[in-house]
């Protein structure tokens, strides 16, 4: 036979509970105008997890202001440290030429290869 639990006193009062009446809304519940959510969230200090545009800061350095999500197929993460003016340099080249971060790397390693030679 198994053991006996200790009772956190959570039992009592939910074995009790009776939710037969409750039922189901027979009309649905009316939706505020357009916009009054959201100006009354924001009033109260909560922050959309929509995506949006930020601004550049004057160093060049931090968030950019564009995304750069897409479906490349490239699947694995390389993270290493840079100097954040590099770093402004590098998201600026790829900005510059169109290109995600990814294939600014790749392209970046071709021309690497073609200059130094490859290794291995």
């Amino acid at each position: 036979m198994g053991r006996n639990r200790v009772d956190l006193g959570f039992g009592d009062p939910l074995d009790d509970l009776d939710l037969s009446e409750f039922q189901p809304r027979k009309t649905p519940v009316p939706r505020s105008p357009s916009g009054e959510t959201s100006r009354a969230a924001e009033a109260a200090g909560f922050r959309s997890r929509e995506p949006r545009t930020t601004e550049k800061p004057a160093d060049g350095a931090g968030e950019t202001a564009t995304q750069r999500r897409r479906r490349t197929g490239r699947n694995a993460q390389f993270n290493l440290k840079a100097r954040p003016e590099t770093i402004a340099a590098y998201c600026a080249l790829a900005d510059r030429m169109g290109w995600g971060l990814g294939e600014t790397l790749e392209k970046a390693v071709e021309l690497l290869e073609e200059r130094y030679g490859r290794t291995g």
